[in-house]
């Protein structure tokens, strides 16, 4: 045997003896869950019922609704978001998922930071909320629902006429963008007006602060003309698919004229959607105190936005989500809100007193609410206010009611005072 078969013989016990180490050498099991997540479900359903019996209601505080509409939504939502356990973890529960859902609604917190609190990995959060979100908004649909028949916008139009003093008003409408981060691979889809980058929430109310139509996803660069004019409402609307009740006179006028919806100057002025009339005016002339009268009607959609962003802050700050799911976020706050604001556990801590604008019953002065004196309302910010001119025909519709207000039939007592 020569020496290069040597070297050969060598090299080969060389390999065969570092491929036995390799097969005696193995890998370090790794965990599935993180030990400060091992034990998530025992201590989270612990924590929710500790909250629960809480003598401050401190389960309503956490979630911003009551134990018993709780219970409610688990029941509702269990069938599209509970999972199963495995061989090699057990699932989260329902409850929890829901905790985790309302929670994040109620402080827009990091998901790292609810991490920490439920227990749950901030990646598992992420996967969560949106579809949490998906099913809230499927077991609340009827919660915002847009009326069908004449009969029933005529019982809205009573409903504005009756609490606000403005007759043939169908509904109030505003629009608001709501900021995120800057979407990868949208150049400037979403920057806005402001130099943020969102998406616009559009939506009309009712005299009882309640969505009857909302509309999320808007990219923000889109002028806030061509908001309103791209959703399915306004397209029924100029069609005449919407069912409103036929043009009538104003009490104790001639003139038949249609139902309206109250907007602010971001809307341009049309038959079906009023808006104040624009620049400064003599004191009690009929253009100062239409503006007045339009005023305490429209001022109930401001309200809504600022109750809804002060009870569900994940709006009060930008949204660090894909536009999808931002849209999904605003979405599932929009329903929660009609459906907080009619359930009787929830709507005392939903519209605690002194939240609403009220007036005094003497003076008629406004009392501002409590969320005007709140900076929450900086991250949703209001349409851009663009000049349009608007057809003859809204103006005489505007006109008419201006004179409507000023008839012994139309007025009320205190306008002259505070127009």
């Amino acid at each position: 045997m020569n020496g290069q078969e040597n070297v050969v013989l060598c090299a080969a016990a060389c390999v065969l003896l570092c491929s036995l180490l390799k097969k005696k050498r193995r890998k370090k099991p790794r965990c599935w869950v993180r030990p400060l997540l091992q034990r998530r479900n025992e201590e989270t359903n612990k924590f929710l019922e500790e909250i629960k019996i809480d003598p401050l209601s401190g389960f309503k505080n956490f979630t911003r609704i009551s134990c018993q509409d709780f219970e409610l939504l688990v029941n509702a939502t269990s069938p599209f978001i509970a999972k199963q356990d495995t061989n090699y973890r057990k699932c989260v529960p329902v409850s929890i998922r829901l905790a985790i859902t309302l929670r994040y609604l109620a402080t827009g917190d990091s998901f790292a930071s609810l991490m920490f609190l439920f227990k749950v990995s901030k990646e598992l959060i992420a996967r969560i909320v949106p579809e949490t979100c998906k099913a809230l908004i499927s077991v609340l649909k009827e919660n915002i629902k847009m009326p069908n028949t004449s009969e029933e916008w005529m019982i809205l139009e009573r409903q504005f006429d009756h609490l606000w003093n403005f007759p043939h008003c169908i509904g109030a409408m505003d629009g608001k963008h709501v900021v995120i981060q800057a979407p990868s691979n949208t150049g400037s889809d979403f920057f806005n007006y402001k130099g943020d980058f969102s998406i616009v929430l559009l939506a009309q109310v009712d005299a009882n602060y309640k969505f009857t139509y909302v509309d999320v996803g808007c990219k923000g660069r889109i002028s806030d003309g061509g908001v309103f004019k791209n959703t399915g409402f306004y397209a029924n609307l100029q069609q005449g698919k919407l069912n409103l009740p036929e043009p009538y006179p104003l009490p104790g006028r001639n003139n038949p004229i249609p139902h309206v919806i109250v907007a602010d100057d971001a809307f341009a002025l049309d038959i079906n959607l009023m808006k104040p009339y624009p620049g400064q005016h003599d004191k009690r002339s009929k253009e100062r105190i239409f503006n007045y009268r339009f005023s305490r009607a429209r001022r109930i959609v401001e309200n809504v936005f600022g109750i809804m962003s002060g009870v569900f802050r994940v709006l009060r700050k930008p949204i660090l989500l894909a536009p999808e799911k931002t849209q999904l976020i605003t979405l599932t706050c929009c329903y929660l809100h009609n459906f907080l604001i009619t359930q009787k556990s929830s709507s005392q801590l939903y519209t605690s007193a002194g939240c609403f604008d009220t007036e005094n019953q003497i003076t008629h002065c406004t009392i501002d609410g409590s969320w005007r004196r709140d900076a929450g309302m900086a991250n949703l910010l209001p349409l851009r206010h663009v000049g349009r001119r608007p057809p003859g025909d809204a103006k005489n519709i505007r006109e008419e009611f201006a004179h409507y207000f000023q008839t012994d039939i139309g007025m009320v007592p205190w306008q002259e005072t505070l127009a």
